[in-house]
């Protein structure tokens, strides 16, 4: 899991080519590879630059189109529904009183914050819950 703070006015779009270059998945064998083979998006992600960037790159993208776009190519609801997962793990995540309240005024520590409360998560058991 990887997260990138930015202020409240501004909308994660702009930055979620940076986040796509954060992280690595774990393999069984040999080393992490650095890009998905799926993202799944709200609305939020809609955007002709970012499908793009992941087709630039070869990421298969399940991203809901808005009302007022083009309908263009398929749209996967099966793979949609896997998008409800990391919902629930923010909702989890938001149950730490100091994260949902915004306690830490500091981006660091807040960003801190987030970490433990994610690794307090993992350490429940709670990426395995079905």
């Amino acid at each position: 899991m990887t997260f990138l703070l930015t202020p409240g006015q501004q909308h994660e779009i702009s930055v979620a080519e940076e986040l796509m270059e954060q992280g690595a998945i774990r393999r069984a064998i040999g080393r992490p590879r650095v890009r998905p083979g799926r993202i799944v998006g709200d609305k939020g992600y809609t955007s002709t630059k970012f499908r793009k960037y992941l087709r630039k790159r070869g990421i298969r993208a399940t991203i809901a189109r808005r009302s007022n776009e083009r309908r263009r190519g398929s749209f996967d609801k099966k793979v949609y529904r896997h998008r409800n997962k990391v919902e629930r793990l923010i909702g989890r995540i938001k149950e730490f009183r100091r994260i949902a309240t915004r306690y830490e005024k500091r981006a660091n520590n807040y960003a801190a914050m987030l970490t433990i409360a994610a690794i307090f998560l993992w350490s429940q058991g709670f990426a395995y819950r079905p």
